[in-house]
């Protein structure tokens, strides 16, 4: 069994909050909850005032991907393909886990997302030698987990945080993991970087579509 990540980007655009919000929750959440090997889904809404605006990510077997259950989810009927000609963005990505550490039970209040492409060895040193246990000491820090991509747009490398607060950058345990060395020669070896923020929203329902 192999662990992976589905991870979709999206902006409304001309769709309308209380549609988009209704299409998701009620119809492309549950359907992807109803395949085989995909557990759970969250959704969380922009933190850092860029866009696009809302991700929804999904905890999966990267087996269940290759099912018919889910190429029958993909398959949109009419009201799925009205809102998706509308939307202005709509980013889907596909990770295999490779590292993770810590701990989370629920869903965090906070997701952080760090892309990284460049020298994958060198990058995947510094975070497992360096920059997981020093932002493991930041109180609050709750799991990181480490994913190499597999489809999709972006960097090649994810980095993805569970956190209490974005209050947590402004303490001094964060500000040292973010501020020595090695972090300033690793990232001088990345050759694009994709950093975003994102709140909770809701946890995707599960049920028939």
């Amino acid at each position: 069994m192999t662990e992976g990540l589905l991870y979709v980007l999206s902006e409304p655009g001309a769709v309308g909050d209380e549609e988009f919000h209704d299409w998701y929750d009620t119809e492309h959440g549950p359907a992807r909850l109803s395949v085989p090997g995909i557990r759970a889904g969250y959704r969380y809404r922009e933190g850092d005032g860029a866009r696009p605006s809302w991700l929804a990510w999904y905890e999966l077997e990267l087996s269940a991907l290759k099912t018919p259950e889910y190429e029958r989810i993909r398959r949109r009927g009419p009201r799925e393909q009205s809102v998706v000609d509308r939307l202005a963005v709509l980013d889907r990505r596909v990770y295999e886990l490779v590292g993770t550490w810590g701990h989370c039970a629920s869903p965090a209040p906070v997701v952080v997302a760090v892309g990284l492409s460049g020298d994958a060895a060198e990058l995947e040193r510094w975070y497992r030698e360096e920059h997981v246990p020093m932002l493991l000491e930041v109180s609050g820090w709750r799991r990181i987990r480490r994913y190499r991509k597999l489809e999709g747009s972006g960097p090649d490398l994810l980095a993805f945080h569970e956190i209490d607060s974005t209050d947590l950058f402004r303490s001094p345990a964060y500000q040292r993991a973010v501020s020595t060395p090695w972090r300033t020669r690793a990232m001088a070896l990345a050759t694009a970087r994709e950093r975003r923020v994102f709140r909770y929203h809701n946890t995707v329902a599960a049920g028939s579509a």
